[in-house]
């Protein structure tokens, strides 16, 4: 059996495992320690994360959420030098509609929200998007926001992490974890046991079975299913169309390979953890909501898919060290916004493995600390 010692053991190389390993490979760089990526799949991402198409929103999630969305945006906007090739954002404005029916839905966000302003309904026509008449009362604008190109972001992390050090195991699923002589020890599918004092939960859907294997309780993670498909809006450019959704996020369309339209009934169903496929209901009801607010014709859909969000029972994150279990650092329940808050939880990992979180992540501490569930249950 061959074993390998690192100073940091993080488990799942999603957006999540990837932001933890690249900070924290990034911290231990300098004393020489050595931080290990486990992941299940072939490839890191394949899941949740490789099925993303995150747009950054700040009035998007529950207060913790937003925090750490506002502590990612610098990030973002100017990432380290060969992070990426490419620009990380592309300006992309969201625009949300109310029936008669979701009009104090709508008065809700315009109170609560920052940077939200009211939308004539002549303006969103002028802009590309081609309104019915008589669906929506009134609408809503979010100038300052931005799609995240994903695939770039989740591959800078990974190529960070492996510059300072780090290492990706590859078709490495965990079957056995266990805590002796003050190290965590996860056993791969191929014999090979990683060991490190810290391990960092960031299976995704797979966190509390990453959480039972290692012989703790689990928090009541729900992973839920959402859909998405590809349409093509015909001979109109919708390149430079707005995000737009309802009130009730009953249903959202946005831009897609500047030709193309990526729709998504918005939903939420429960499933277990596994490779999740996308239901034929949900595509139909995707294309209904949206030909109900929208004249777009719908003659193919050119392709189709469905991912996991995983959401804590609360729906905010579960980040921290476990009270009961020394050195078992928690990092799920990203649901929808793993992406959006990226940068900054990873940076509030590192923090809190170094035991040093930066000020501005102090008021988030608190917000997502994983113990409060176990509180809930005693």
């Amino acid at each position: 059996m061959d074993s390998q010692n690192f100073d940091v053991l993080v488990i799942g190389a999603g957006i999540a495992g990837a932001t933890a390993a690249a900070h924290c490979a990034a911290t231990h760089r300098s004393t020489g320690g050595r931080v290990a990526l486990m992941e299940a799949e072939e490839t890191a991402g394949y899941h949740s994360t490789g099925r993303s198409a995150a747009i950054w929103i700040q009035n998007y999630g529950p207060p913790d959420v937003r925090r750490l969305t506002a502590a990612s945006r610098a990030f973002f906007a100017d990432p380290p030098a060969g992070f990426a090739s490419a620009p990380l954002l592309a300006q992309r404005p969201v625009v949300t509609l109310a029936p008669a029916d979701q009009e104090a839905a709508l008065q809700a966000m315009l109170a609560a929200g920052e940077g939200l302003e009211p939308l004539p309904l002549s303006a969103i026509t002028a802009m590309g998007p081609p309104l019915r008449e008589g669906y929506a009362v009134a609408a809503a604008i979010e100038r300052d926001a931005f799609d995240i190109d994903v695939a770039a972001l989740h591959a800078g992390f990974l190529k960070a992490a492996r510059l300072a050090g780090g290492v990706l195991a590859l078709r490495s699923r965990a079957g056995r974890i266990w805590h002796e002589k003050g190290l965590w020890h996860a056993a791969a599918s191929d014999g090979t046991v990683f060991r490190a004092p810290v391990l960092v939960n960031a299976a995704g859907a797979w966190g509390d079975e990453v959480a039972i294997l290692a012989g703790l309780a689990p928090i009541g993670l729900q992973p839920k299913r959402r859909t998405a498909l590809i349409i093509d809006p015909g001979a109109q450019d919708c390149s430079r169309w707005p995000l737009i959704g309802d009130a009730a996020h009953g249903w959202y369309v946005r831009p897609e390979a500047r030709r193309k339209l990526m729709l998504s009934p918005a939903d939420e169903t429960d499933m277990p953890p596994h490779d999740v496929q996308p239901d034929e209901l949900d595509i139909a009801i995707a294309i209904d909501r949206m030909q109900q607010a929208l004249d777009i014709p719908v003659t193919r859909v050119e392709h189709r898919w469905a991912g996991l969000r995983s959401f804590t029972p609360d729906r905010s994150l579960a980040i921290g060290f476990d009270r009961q279990a020394p050195g078992f650092l928690w990092m799920i329940g990203q649901g929808g916004y793993g992406i959006q808050t990226a940068p900054a939880a990873g940076r509030l990992v590192a923090g809190l493995v170094a035991g040093a979180v930066a000020e501005e992540l102090l008021p988030v501490l608190p917000l997502v600390d994983p113990n409060r569930f176990a509180q809930v249950a005693a």
